[in-house]
């Protein structure tokens, strides 16, 4: 047979709407262990990869909630330390400012009472300088006026206690006359 000849023979018993019930048996059961293989296997597989997924999602999730909460912990520390070491240093500032005040009122005093030394120092040297060369004055005022006293009576005056007596009553007489000067 030639096989238009069997294609003939098979086109004229069966009915071309209805399948071969073969056929239908062999993919009815092929169709089965497929899904049986899809439904013992493959699903349990996809169903755990996708709670691997899940859970490390879920996981992930906590993971970055738990390091943001770390994070904002760090964060409210940091702050909190940032302003402790700000106050710090204003207080440190404040102390500073004080005791930069302290010292310079202490260095004004020292400064015025070192001026108020040297002034008094001073004061003291002028006034010995002063005694010194009214002393000295005396001596050469009373020595000059006993020689010209000598020069003038033409006589001379040899009594040193007598001499002295002159000398020390025309310095009084002149001091008497500045003194009078001086308060008018």
């Amino acid at each position: 047979m030639n096989s238009t000849d069997f294609i003939l023979a098979a086109s004229e018993s069966a009915n071309p709407l209805l399948p071969n019930p073969w056929e239908i048996l062999v993919t009815g059961v092929g169709f089965a262990v497929l899904l049986f293989i899809v439904i013992k296997v493959i699903a349990p597989k996809f169903e755990q990869s996708y709670e691997d997924r899940v859970t490390a999602i879920e996981g992930g999730l906590e993971k970055a909630e738990a390091a943001q909460k770390e994070a904002e912990e760090t964060l409210a520390q940091y702050k909190a330390q940032l302003l402790e070491a700000r106050t710090e240093a204003n207080r440190i500032r404040e102390e500073a400012r004080s005791e930069g005040a302290q010292i310079l009122e202490d260095l004004k005093t020292k400064a015025t009472d070192e001026a108020t030394r040297i002034s008094e120092q001073a004061q003291r040297q002028i006034q010995a300088e002063r005694t010194a060369a009214l002393s000295s004055l005396r001596t050469d005022v009373g020595t000059l006026a006993t020689e010209l006293a000598s020069k003038i009576v033409d006589e001379a005056l040899k009594d040193d206690a007598r001499a002295q007596r002159v000398v020390d009553q025309f310095l009084n007489d002149l001091e008497a006359q500045q003194n009078a000067g001086a308060s008018n």
